[in-house]
């Protein structure tokens, strides 16, 4: 190797591993954090009211309207930040930089508090053909990052048996039956009784998160959690609101 290449690995290894400079805007830092107080300051953070199912953002206290139309099979899921600006470039960035698991995980941590009687975490697995051409699974970096933090172990337990496509476009129903079957709990005796939570970047339409649910609860988990970094507000998968209540 290069001795240039290798002292400039070895710069941002150290520069990794100790963090000097704010992930976001490259700021100075002083105590090891991975975003300054400026930017947390500015962050859209989910922190008003939310759904007490699915997390979200919702304008007044309740259950919102796509979990009364069809409540997800998970019960419940938060998220720290909302999926816009600086939060849903963070959670792009993070899959092409997974020094940046970390940052998501650091903002992520204090809503573990939320599901104070969970017993482990578990990852959104990935097919092997997405892994190779990543080179990581990001959700299982975020997961590991939260159990260096909290103590709860991250169990390892289902496979993703096919590629899904892309979704980006899909409402939730379309991206529910996109999604059947895709994943298989392969340890059913590490989830069996257990009170888990499905570590995440987004949650979008939660029709990802809904489906490992549906398996993992299946395979006689007793209680399933998620959380993730930032979640997607009023997508209204089944139409507008006053379709909604038709």
């Amino acid at each position: 190797m290069n001795p240039f290449t290798w002292i400039s690995a070895r710069i941002r290894r150290y520069d990794d591993e100790h963090n000097f400079t704010c992930d976001l805007c490259g700021r100075e830092v002083f105590s090891g954090e991975h975003v300054c107080e400026p930017c947390r300051k500015v962050l859209p953070w989910n922190n008003g009211n939310v759904c007490p199912l699915c997390g979200r953002k919702v304008g007044e206290k309740g259950i919102c309207l796509e979990c009364k139309y069809k409540r997800l099979p998970i019960d419940k899921a938060r998220s720290a930040l909302l999926h816009e600006g600086e939060a849903a470039r963070l959670v792009v960035r993070a899959k092409k930089h997974k020094y940046l698991c970390r940052t998501l995980a650091e903002l992520m941590e204090p809503l573990l508090g939320e599901f104070s009687d969970a017993d482990a975490l578990v990852f959104v697995p990935m097919t092997e053909r997405a892994y190779k051409k990543r080179g990581y699974n990001q959700s299982r970096l975020i997961a590991e990052e939260l159990s260096r933090r909290s103590g709860l172990p991250v169990l390892d337990v289902a496979s993703k048996t096919r590629e899904t496509g892309a979704q980006k476009s899909l409402g939730r129903q379309e991206r529910e039956k996109n999604l059947e079957g895709c994943f298989h709990i392969f340890d059913r005796k590490a989830v069996n009784g257990k009170k888990l939570v499905i570590i995440d970047d987004t949650l979008t339409t939660g029709a990802t998160a809904g489906e490992y649910a549906s398996r993992l609860k299946r395979a006689g988990a007793a209680a399933v959690y998620a959380l993730t970094a930032t979640s997607v507000q009023s997508k209204y998968p089944f139409g507008k609101p006053t379709d909604a209540r038709k």
